[in-house]
């Protein structure tokens, strides 16, 4: 198998860690060779973490370069914006449509871009979904992250039964079914 690419970006406390921890646990699973670099910026600050995941019959190097991702999981609009060129022309955004002011922006030193998810969708084939509302409604925004990557899961080539799987294998197990019905909700929008 050719070596795929994936990127998890999103801002620091929204799970990119755990994400990458799912992936390369069911790519593991499968018996793939699998790396996973966390890339972490100002995370305690609200700043931007990157997390690759690489998986195929032998990986050699644990980063994705320009142009060479093939997923990208965005937690945030303008972490997406902030990557979009690690994409490949054929590449897959998932976006979780939320935002999340970064200091610039809070200081007023700059200003949040507009339209970001019609700006990607005219370069890359883009799937959205407010996940936070949807966490809400299950009655936990901290399992957010399970709802876009449920998203996720359904551009890649996994079964859903596998997924349940390394979901219960990963995370607390109190917290099991809520990321379950989470994961649910991505993968069934």
């Amino acid at each position: 198998m050719v070596t795929k690419n994936i990127m998890i970006v999103g801002v620091g406390g929204q799970g990119t860690l755990l994400t990458s921890r799912i992936l390369g646990g069911l790519m593991a699973s499968r018996g793939y060779d699998v790396k996973i670099s966390e890339v972490h910026g100002m995370a305690q600050r609200g700043g931007s973490v990157v997390t690759f995941v690489r998986y195929g019959d032998k990986v050699y190097e644990p980063i994705v370069e320009e142009g060479q991702a093939d997923l990208m999981i965005a937690f945030e609009r303008l972490e997406a914006m902030r990557y979009s060129h690690f994409l490949k022309k054929d590449g897959v955004l998932i976006i979780n449509d939320t935002r999340i002011d970064p200091m610039p922006v809070v200081t007023g030193a700059a200003k949040y871009p507009e339209d970001i998810i019609k700006t990607l969708s005219s370069s890359h084939t883009v799937y959205s979904i407010d996940a936070m509302s949807e966490a809400k409604k299950l009655g936990n925004q901290k399992v957010f992250n399970l709802v876009v990557l449920g998203m996720a899961a359904k551009h890649m080539d996994f079964s859903k039964e596998e997924w349940v799987d390394i979901i219960r294998s990963r995370v607390p197990e109190k917290t099991i079914e809520i990321n379950l019905r989470a994961f649910d909700t991505g993968y069934l929008s």
